[in-house]
C-alpha cells in the first residue's frame, strides 16, 4: 500500500491521516460542498470532492468513494467510524475494484451486524450472552408471548443497527404490547428490518468493552478493557481505561472470552467486543452485548494506557502484515479518560448547535492530548454529527487522569458556538464519578445536580481579547444556520469570560 484514501471527515479523519504520514504513505482526503475548507482537508495530501452536503450523496455513497480512490490512484480505504464504517456494501465495493480495505471483510461485518446472528454465534463460542429469546414468531404477539415468558422487566430490541434505536425497557404487561409496536416502527424506519428479540434487563449495568485485534495469520489478541458507561441515550460521554470495576481476574476472563468472539467471527484488523456487567471484581458478571466491527470513538484511551498506535496498526494488518505485539508481551500502564467534546446545549436536551467558531484554544500539557477536527473560523453546520474533538488526558492513577482532564477542560475555550464542556466539567466532578460508581443511568440518576446553572471554566484574559476582535470581525456575517436555541448574539456564548 502506498496511498490511502480516508473515507470519513472531522477528527477521525485527521488522525488516520497524521498516521499514513508516520508509516510513509500519503493519504487522499475526501470532501463534501459543506467541508470544501475543513481541517482534515488541509492536513492530508491530497483532496477530492466527493458530493453535496448531504451525506447521502457524498460520505455515504460507496460508487463515489470508489471513483475517489481510483481518481486518485488510492490503493486502499480506511472508512475511520461512523457513515460506512460498518457496512458491508464498502468492503465489497473495495473487493471487486481491487482496493484494500482497513478493516474486516464485509461478510464478518454481516455476521455481526445482526444482533440475533451474533448472539447465536457468541452462545456457540462460549461466550457468556444475555438471557434472552428470540422468538421465531415475529409477530406483535409473538414478541409479547417471549417477553412474558423472559419475566418483566424485559429489554425488547432490534436486531439491526444500534445507538437504542429500536430499543425499549418494558416493566410490566400492561405496557408491552405499545413498546413492541414503537420499537418496531423505530427499528423499520431506521434499519429497514422490524426484526425484534427480547433480554433480561440488566439493573443499573456497566457497560465494558475488550479492544481486539486480528491478523490474516490467524494471531488474535486483546487489549484490555474501556469503561463506557457513562452515556446519555445511549451515547457514550466519557470513556476510560482501565475500568474502576473490573479486577484483574475478571479482566482475564473478558479478555479471553473477547478473543474467543473474534475467533469465532472470522475477524480480521481492529474491532471491539462490548459486554454489559452486572456487580463488581471477581464476583461480577458479564454478558455479550455486541461487536463493533470497526475502530471506536474512544481508541485513544487505550493506546494511552498501552502505548500502542491503533491506526498504525491497523495499516499494518490491512498489508497483510502479521500483528506487530503477541499477548504476552501486552499491558496496561496508568490511566487515561477521554471526553467527547459536542457543539451542543445540554440545558435544552442536548440539541445540537450550528454556527461560526469564533474562538479556539485546544488546551495541552503533560498527558493531554487533543483529537480535533476543527479551527477557529470553521462554521459548524447541521449536516454530520456535532463531535467537535475528543479530550484525553491520562496519568498514573485515575484520580491524576480526572484532575487533569477538570483542568484541561476549565483551559478549552470554544466561544461562537455552545459546548457541552462545562457540562463535562460537572459530570467528572461529581462524587459518584470520583469514586468510580458507574453505570449506564448514572447521567439520568444525577441530572439535577448536570442540569444546573454552573460558572463557565476559567479563560486567560488573551482569550477575551481575542474572542471580542473575533465578535467584531463578525459583526456583519450571516448566522441563520444556527440552531433556534442559539441566540444571535455571538457575546451570548460567552457566559462569565465576557463580563
Amino acid at each position: 500500500m502506498k496511498r490511502i484514501l480516508i473515507a470519513n471527515r472531522g477528527e477521525i479523519a485527521v488522525r488516520i491521516a497524521r498516521a499514513c504520514r508516520e508509516a510513509g504513505l500519503e493519504s487522499v482526503a475526501v470532501y463534501s460542498d459543506a467541508d470544501v475548507h475543513a481541517v482534515h482537508v488541509r492536513v492530508a495530501d491530497r483532496a477530492v470532492r466527493i458530493g453535496p452536503a448531504p451525506a447521502a450523496e457524498s460520505y455515504l455513497s460507496p460508487s463515489a468513494l470508489i471513483a475517489a480512490a481510483k481518481a486518485t490512484g488510492a490503493d486502499a480505504i480506511h472508512p475511520g467510524y461512523g457513515f460506512l464504517s460498518e457496512r458491508p456494501e464498502l468492503p465489497r465495493a473495495c473487493e471487486s475494484a481491487g482496493i484494500v480495505f482497513v478493516g474486516p471483510p464485509a461478510d464478518v461485518m454481516e455476521r455481526m451486524g445482526s444482533k440475533i446472528g451474533a448472539r447465536a454465534l457468541m452462545q456457540s463460542a462460549g461466550v457468556p450472552i444475555v438471557p434472552g429469546e428470540v422468538p421465531r414468531d415475529q409477530s406483535d404477539q409473538g414478541v409479547l408471548t417471549a417477553a412474558r415468558a423472559l419475566g418483566y422487566p424485559v429489554l425488547v430490541k432490534a436486531s439491526a443497527g444500534g445507538g437504542g434505536k429500536g430499543m425499549r425497557t418494558v416493566a410490566s404487561e400492561a405496557e408491552a404490547s405499545e413498546a413492541i409496536a414503537a420499537a418496531r416502527r423505530e427499528a423499520t424506519a431506521a434499519f429497514g428490518d422490524g426484526t425484534l428479540y427480547v433480554e433480561r434487563l440488566i439493573a443499573r449495568p456497566r457497560h465494558v468493552e475488550i479492544q481486539v485485534f486480528a491478523d490474516t495469520q490467524g494471531n488474535v489478541v486483546h487489549l484490555f478493557d474501556r469503561e463506557c458507561s457513562v452515556q446519555r441515550r445511549h451515547q457514550k460521554v466519557i470513556e476510560e481505561s482501565p475500568s474502576p470495576a473490573v479486577s484483574a481476574t475478571l479482566r482475564r476472563h473478558m479478555g479471553e472470552a473477547a478473543v474467543a468472539a473474534a475467533r469465532a467471527a472470522g475477524y480480521r484488523n481492529a474491532g471491539t467486543i462490548e459486554f454489559l456487567v452486572e456487580g463488581q471484581g471477581d464476583a461480577a458478571s458479564f454478558y455479550f452485548l455486541e461487536m463493533n466491527t470497526r475502530l471506536q470513538v474512544e481508541h485513544p484511551v487505550t493506546e494511552e494506557v498501552t502505548g500502542i498506535d491503533l491506526v498504525r496498526a491497523q495499516l499494518s494488518v490491512a498489508a497483510g502484515e502479521p500483528l506487530p505485539w503477541s499477548q504476552e508481551v501486552l499491558s496496561q500502564r496508568g490511566h487515561a479518560i477521554e471526553c467527547r467534546i459536542y457543539a451542543e446545549d445540554p440545558t435544552h436536551g442536548f440539541l445540537p448547535q450550528a454556527g461560526p467558531i469564533l474562538l479556539y484554544r485546544e488546551p495541552s500539557g503533560p498527558g493531554v492530548r487533543v483529537d480535533s477536527g476543527v479551527a477557529e473560523g470553521d462554521e459548524i453546520g447541521v449536516n454530520y454529527d456535532p463531535l467537535l474533538a475528543k479530550l484525553i488526558s491520562s496519568g498514573e492513577t485515575r484520580e491524576a487522569a480526572r484532575a487533569r482532564a477538570v483542568g484541561a477542560l476549565r483551559s478549552y475555550p470554544i466561544l461562537g458556538i455552545r459546548t457541552n464542556v462545562s457540562f463535562l466539567i460537572r459530570l467528572l466532578e461529581l462524587p459518584a464519578f470520583r469514586d468510580g460508581h458507574l453505570h449506564t443511568g448514572l447521567i439520568d440518576e444525577h441530572w439535577p445536580a448536570l442540569s444546573r446553572d454552573a460558572a463557565d471554566p476559567d479563560v486567560p484574559a488573551e482569550a477575551v481579547v481575542a474572542a471580542a476582535s473575533a465578535v467584531n470581525a463578525g459583526a456583519g456575517r450571516d448566522h441563520s444556520s444556527r440552531s433556534s436555541t442559539a441566540e444571535a448574539d455571538p457575546w451570548s456564548t460567552l457566559g462569565r469570560w465576557g463580563r
